[in-house]
């Protein structure tokens, strides 16, 4: 880190002589009051954004500059949208660019092959969806079963396996040879239904995507959030495994019918307000250009309200404060637990 540094700001006409402190994800410093921070290798799916914002505005830092390896130009497209000054460099060598803003990946369309399944996922009581090309069931927000290319001794064939994760899903098809694929999804959705429940908190299947069981949540009872409906929506990146913790998205639509953009999260997550300021870009992206009538005064380029609902006990002061640099502000709903 301090080298990386110290030789862009040499190449600067500027001297480096603050030491590294610590940091979670990666390396930093606070050089003159400006804060330079080194991720690790986060996926390359943007995060770490938060945390590093987060540590310069502590240590009083007029200005933060992030490097990575990876997922830079996600870095910097939601650093865009912060009014504090962020820099964002990608590491070639042992040299500093620039990186470069990404614009959102087109979605890519699941395969027909794919999408046949989702009968076969409905009819077993689990919930079909479709984020970034891939299909899946879930139940009360846990994922219970994907569609899956597998190569066999005709070509290529899709399938549709059953399990909480890849390794649940390979032991669910060895366990269960032979039954027929309707019978083994309805039975590993009736055994989720009967513990994901706020009842049965402690229960291991509990612990997994706790976000997206906050959306579920939502989706029956959309009046928490004031909503008249609520229902899933694609995360703006794909999300990585079932392991993370990754703040999941959702679609409002409010009874006078303005839509808005629900970012759901549980846990102390500071990359939630990135997260959250980057689907709203994702949402203004997708929805259809909308022309003033002389009957309506509202632009046809409405903005779009974002909510970021969090259980009460995770409502923190450092995720307001992060909140309140967007350049445009999103909402913090702590909703509780009962």
């Amino acid at each position: 880190m301090q080298t990386l540094v110290g030789d862009h700001l040499a190449a600067t006409e500027r001297t480096s002589d603050a030491a590294a402190a610590p940091f979670a994800l990666g390396a930093a410093l606070n050089h003159d009051g400006h804060a330079w921070v080194l991720l690790d290798s986060q996926g390359g799916d943007g995060r770490g954004l938060g945390p590093a914002l987060a540590w310069a505005i502590r240590r009083g830092a007029e200005s933060l500059d992030v490097v990575a390896d990876e997922g830079t130009e996600i870095l910097a497209r939601r650093a865009e949208t912060f009014a504090y000054p962020i820099n964002v460099w990608s590491v070639e060598g042992r040299a500093l660019k620039p990186a470069v803003v990404a614009g959102f990946e087109r979605e890519r369309e699941p395969r027909d092959e794919h999408l046949r399944f989702i009968g076969d996922i409905e009819a077993a009581g689990a919930t079909p969806l479709v984020e970034h090309g891939v299909v899946t069931g879930e139940v009360r927000g846990l994922e219970v079963c994907r569609v899956v290319d597998v190569e066999g001794a005709a070509g290529t064939e899709s399938r549709l396996d059953v399990g909480v994760g890849v390794h649940d899903r390979e032991a669910f098809a060895i366990m269960h040879a032979g039954m027929p694929i309707g019978d083994a999804l309805a039975s590993a959705v009736a055994a989720v239904t009967a513990v994901r429940d706020r009842s049965v908190p402690a229960h291991p299947l509990n612990r997994l995507a706790p976000e997206r069981f906050l959306r579920w949540r939502l989706e029956q009872e959309p009046w928490l959030v004031d909503m008249a409906a609520v229902r899933h929506a694609g995360p703006p990146v794909p999300r990585r495994n079932l392991t993370d913790r990754v703040p999941c998205t959702a679609r409002g639509e409010r009874v006078d019918g303005r839509l808005a953009v629900i970012v759901c999260s549980v846990g102390v997550d500071l990359d939630v307000i990135p997260y959250a300021a980057d689907a709203r870009l994702a949402a203004e992206r997708e929805r259809p250009a909308r022309v003033p009538t002389e009957a309506s005064d509202e632009p046809g380029d409405a903005p779009i309200d974002v909510l970021v609902v969090v259980p009460r006990r995770d409502a923190m002061a450092s995720t307001k404060d992060l909140a309140s640099r967007l350049r445009r502000p999103v909402t913090l709903v702590p909703l509780p637990s009962s």
